[in-house]
């Protein structure tokens, strides 16, 4: 049906710089499934999420500049929101041995409870942003979004959703006062980072204790010490895309994983599972998809700022998920869908790099333009007026 529509609409097709790194990203995942470790696995699930990409894809960039994705996509989280009350007043929190207190609503696990609230918070400050029903709308989203992200007890998640709107506006301040930019202000951020954990010492894990009580990031950085390993057997192209993590008994997450490693569905780190499937030709593509975008986000954010600042957040909340958490490119994870409908969103602002010029402004005389009216002197002489 996505190939039906682009091809009726096909005077609209184009491709921006962000489609092509994306289908640059899924065309690798493709083709590795021609080195995979299980290529039936493989093949299955990049079909699926060829699909996925395309039915988001292709439709949204030949749509008509008027469609607005943000208020759809608001819509299904507003949606998302009210039936997750209904489940958390008629389903009772996960409280069991070795897992945190807290509400699932309806999915499986508390932590998803909490990244969909977050994604549902950060589309109502949008909301706010309109007049009349829409911020009324806004506001009842907002306040479901935060009553959801507590009893989740999401804790990064409440935090991210806080933190990530004012990051965002931040990053695009500043790039508007000093004309750099975003993608370099933010691909800056991560380099100094490093700069500074070496000579001070100062590490993620010491951050992670002082986030949690536990320098490992709640076992995580297990789970990323067996994940380098097997990156560092197939560092260029990887496993192949999804054929690593339990595709069998004899998958290499089973044989050569140790203890309860053994049972994790993924590496909770999307850049290393990226790492893992793809090597490092999946990771820069993943990199330049993500800094492709936030390019686009700030080009848009010349001309409307509200929609490049929800934009962004949505971005760097995902991106800064994928630090503790497995979306990218995963099938219909949440997180992922959303960032694509991000990334398509930018993209179809792309070729417009300021507003319209109105007609009438654009045929008056360049120097009239710049310097105002010509002067006119008075019909009466000064000195005559004065003098009467």
């Amino acid at each position: 049906m996505a190939l039906v529509i682009a091809l009726r609409n096909r005077s609209r097709l184009r491709f921006p710089p962000i489609l092509i790194i994306l289908f640059a990203y899924l065309a690798l995942a493709g083709a590795s499934v021609a080195w995979a470790f299980k290529p039936e696995a493989s093949g299955i699930r990049f079909a699926q999420q060829a699909m996925i990409i395309a039915s988001i894809a292709l439709p949204a960039i030949v749509a008509t500049r008027s469609t607005d994705l943000l208020r759809g996509l608001f819509w299904c989280f507003f949606v998302a929101a009210v039936l997750n009350m209904l489940f958390v007043m008629g389903r009772p929190p996960i409280d069991v041995k070795f897992a945190t207190w807290g509400y699932p609503g309806y999915f499986s696990g508390k932590n998803y409870l909490g990244e969909c609230a977050a994604v549902a918070f950060l589309l109502a400050l949008h909301e706010l942003l309109h007049p009349g029903r829409r911020r009324i709308l806004g506001v009842i989203t907002a306040l479901m979004s935060v009553a959801l992200l507590l009893l989740s007890n999401s804790k990064t998640a409440l935090a991210l959703a806080l933190l990530v709107p004012a990051f965002a506006w931040t990053l695009l301040k500043l790039s508007r006062a000093t004309r750099v930019p975003v993608w370099v202000i933010v691909v800056s951020i991560p380099i100094c980072w490093m700069v500074f954990s070496f000579v001070t010492g100062f590490s993620m894990n010491r951050v992670s204790y002082m986030l949690y009580g536990d320098s490992t990031f709640t076992g995580r950085t297990i789970i990323w010490d067996f994940a380098n390993m097997q990156i560092a057997k197939k560092p260029l192209l990887g496993w192949g895309y999804q054929s690593f993590w339990l595709v069998g008994p004899d998958a290499p997450s089973i044989v050569e994983a140790p203890g309860w490693v053994k049972d994790m569905p993924n590496a909770h780190n999307g850049y290393e599972d990226t790492l893992l499937e793809l090597g490092y030709a999946g990771f820069f593509l993943l990199v330049a998809f993500i800094l492709a975008t936030i390019h686009g986000i700030g080009r848009l954010a010349r001309f409307d700022l509200s929609r490049a600042w929800i934009l962004l957040s949505i971005v760097l909340y995902v991106a800064i998920t994928n630090g503790l958490e497995s979306t990218w490119m995963r099938g219909f994870e949440m997180l992922w869908v959303v960032f694509v409908i991000a990334a398509v969103e930018a993209a179809r602002y792309w070729g417009q790099a300021r507003p319209a010029a109105n007609p009438a402004i654009a045929r008056r005389p360049a120097m009239r333009r710049i310097h105002g009216p010509r002067f006119r002197p008075p019909s009466t002489p000064v000195n005559v007026v004065r003098s009467r």
